[in-house]
């Protein structure tokens, strides 16, 4: 009877640990040190599933918020947060006119909108960020290891973006060298 619970125990770890791997690959994070500034770019591969894109095809507004954290590794103490934000895209399809009004809000506050046909526009707009600045370098401390935790969850929730999870997360390591 204790060897099959063990056995169970493994195979849900197993499991388990399968999901938090193949959410892991299918964000791709790259943090950016370029004019005195720390810049994150976002690509999320797998999010734009068919679910996804039944709700935008029948408009209802389709929202993907990424919670974005700059932290500095700390050895023996809670790793410190030194910056953070907090974006989300939206989609909101026009059936008549069959246009995407797009919109891009960046802490609460509008940084961008777009309308347009091309659902593949669409798609890397709700999907991707690039180049968001995320703070000065000035905050940094030199020959300190950084590194950049994303969180996406998208809206309606009625799919996963991966199907078993109800969120993608995933960090990006860096050194900041001056």
């Amino acid at each position: 009877m204790v060897n099959r619970r063990i056995k169970i125990c493994c195979v849900t770890a197993l499991l388990a640990a399968g999901v938090i791997v193949g959410a892991a690959e299918s964000v791709r994070i790259v943090p950016i040190v370029s004019d005195g500034q720390v810049l994150v770019s976002v690509d999320l591969a797998d999010a734009y599933t068919d679910a996804v894109r039944e709700a935008v095809s029948s408009g209802l507004r389709t929202t993907f918020t990424y919670d974005v954290e700059l932290r500095m590794m700390v050895a023996v103490w809670v790793d410190r947060t030194i910056a953070s934000s907090v974006v989300s895209t939206s989609d909101q399809y026009d059936n008549l006119t069959r246009r995407h009004s797009l919109s891009r809000l960046v802490d609460g506050r509008v940084d961008e909108a777009l309308v347009t046909e091309d659902e593949a526009v669409a798609q890397k707009w709700l999907t991707s960020l690039n180049r968001l600045p995320l703070c000065r370098t000035t905050k940094l401390e030199t020959n300190r290891d950084y590194y950049v935790r994303i969180r996406a969850r998208s809206r309606p929730s009625g799919g996963s973006l991966l199907g078993w999870i109800s969120a993608i997360s995933g960090q990006a390591k860096f050194t900041f060298i001056p």
